[in-house]
């Protein structure tokens, strides 16, 4: 393959992602206006401009519209495993991952000015915590696999271990936006209570 197939696979690639952005926003948008079950895959499709097939060959679920980023928590933390620094360990990386993403309030953080409108529309549907605790389970996994590459002993428990944790200081915030508390309070705590989680896991030896 040349430069020139290289660039085209680049703009290609580009353009998908474009697309799978473009429809999920918009998606995520009428969600949040009407509730997730009062909006149809045609209404997003034809607001998106792009058939139902399409929508369907970017999400395979309806839910995967609004909660999009579970893809991409599975490959943060995987990833963060593999490219960690040498000699560093598996939960030192991770404990950096979940501290930069508060840090940036990035929707994977847990703690950001908009994330009670999101968090809200997800607790009023079944289908939505049902979908979401199923993303729990593909990072858990995706997880599990990096922490066996990097030799740890029991990579399922360490990563059901961390993985729980994580979601419990996760939730435990979500709910605090709900309730209303200053977001700045909240992250305050959100860090004090991650720092105390992997505490907690170095402790237990998890990761080792």
């Amino acid at each position: 393959m040349d430069s020139r197939d290289d660039q085209e696979l680049s703009l290609r690639e580009r353009k998908k992602h474009e697309t799978r952005q473009r429809i999920s926003d918009i998606a995520t948008g009428l969600i949040a206006q009407r509730g997730f079950d009062a909006v149809t895959v045609a209404e997003i499709a034809r607001a998106a401009g792009v058939s139902p097939m399409t929508v369907f060959n970017y999400f395979p679920r309806k839910e995967d519209l609004f909660l999009d980023r579970i893809p991409q928590a599975a490959d943060l933390f995987a990833t963060a495993v593999r490219d960690r620094a040498p000699g560093e360990p598996p939960l030192a990386a991770l404990r950096r991952l979940t501290l930069r993403l508060l840090d940036e309030r990035h929707p994977l953080g847990g703690v950001g000015e908009t994330f009670a409108d999101f968090w809200r529309v997800v607790v009023d549907s079944p289908a939505l915590r049902a979908r979401a605790r199923e993303g729990a389970e593909e990072i858990e996994r995706a997880l599990a696999g990096a922490l066996g590459e990097a030799g740890v002993t029991d990579p399922e428990l360490a990563a059901a271990l961390t993985v729980a944790a994580y979601r419990t200081v996760f939730l435990g915030s979500v709910r605090r936006l709900l309730a209303g508390d200053p977001v700045e309070e909240v992250a305050g705590d959100h860090r004090c209570r991650l720092e105390e989680a992997f505490g907690a896991l170095e402790r237990a030896g998890v990761g080792c």
